[in-house]
């Protein structure tokens, strides 16, 4: 090869070094990431029914998963027994006995104040035996306890009937009423661990993948369903130490991607406060193995978010 030759072939790979150098994007490559909602259950189960499949929409509220729950219903019933039991004691305390109960106390009061009136009178009457000298005074001391014993029982039943006719005392009530409103909370734990059972979407959304078959044990806090509600997804990509501190939340900026037409307004939503090295999922030679910040930016409107896709390659430049 000879000088001319050699001359021209480093000139024209000059060019080319040139050119490639201008078409560079003076941007950010990065890729979309979605904001999927992990539906999980707090409580471990069987998975009994899912009636939703990957790419499938569901309205919010709609049904995602719901795993065996025959034991939070028998739990449900037992407190359901439980509280009517606590509250029927408690509302016991708050009245007397039975009306029967207290007829009979009220027949032995009765009783005992005719047996008291008889009491009276044959005191009366030994009394005057005794000024007679037809009995002895002994028999009078006899009467006189017999007198007081009978006063005494009409005494005591007396009370006895009160006490029928009142409320328990307000410690035993105070006692009855907390046990009745414990149950009442414990009714509530059991109906929240069997409403856990079945979930359902927090908000409208796609289906991005399920993780379990039915008939397999899941275990608490584990998800089943993730979802992708329209619109949440997040540009992010990554900046040069040396130009990060150029970027502010708040700043707009345009996304570029393959297949989403125009260019879509953003703004940057969030900048990493610590620097990271370029992730391997960036396949971009200029940006390969250098220290950069990560850096979001979401779409200004609803309808240019739907245009992304998670984990689709995106070129990020400055607006304007």
């Amino acid at each position: 090869m000879n000088v001319w030759t050699r001359l021209s072939s480093v000139g024209i790979l000059a060019i080319l070094l040139i050119g490639c150098d201008r078409a560079a994007p003076s941007g950010w490559a990065g890729y979309v990431e979605g904001d999927y909602i992990y539906v999980s259950a707090p409580l471990g189960g069987t998975l009994a029914a899912l009636p939703v499949a990957a790419g499938a929409s569901v309205p919010q509220g709609g049904p995602l998963f719901t795993l065996e729950a025959e034991a939070e219903r028998l739990a449900r019933a037992e407190a359901q027994a439980r509280r009517s039991a606590a509250e029927a004691q408690a509302a016991n305390t708050d009245s007397g006995r039975r009306a029967d109960e207290i007829a009979v106390t009220e027949a032995q009061l009765a009783r005992a104040r005719a047996q008291a009136a008889l009491a009276m009178n044959e005191l009366v009457r030994v009394q005057a035996l005794v000024v007679q000298n037809f009995v002895s005074p002994a028999q009078l001391d006899d009467a006189r306890a017999a007198e007081a014993q009978a006063r005494a029982q009409v005494t005591e039943l007396e009370a006895a009937l009160r006490v029928a006719r009142l409320p328990a005392r307000t410690q035993e009530r105070a006692a009855a009423h907390a046990s009745a409103s414990a149950a009442g909370e414990a009714l509530k734990q059991a109906d929240w661990r069997l409403a856990q059972k079945a979930q359902r979407a927090p908000a409208a959304a796609q289906v991005a993948d399920t993780y379990f078959r039915l008939g397999e044990w899941v275990p608490a806090g584990q998800p089943v369903v993730s979802l992708l509600p329209p619109g949440a997804v997040k540009a992010r990509f990554y900046v040069a130490e040396s130009e990060a501190g150029a970027l502010a939340p708040g700043q707009a900026v345009t996304i570029h991607c393959d297949g989403c037409g125009a260019p879509i307004a953003a703004r940057i939503s969030r900048i990493a406060t610590q620097a990271e090295y370029t992730p391997p999922i960036i396949y971009s030679n200029a940006q390969r193995a250098k220290l950069v910040f990560m850096v979001e930016a979401r779409a200004n409107a609803p309808a240019d978010a739907a245009r992304l896709r998670p984990g689709q390659p995106i070129d990020v430049h400055k607006a304007g």
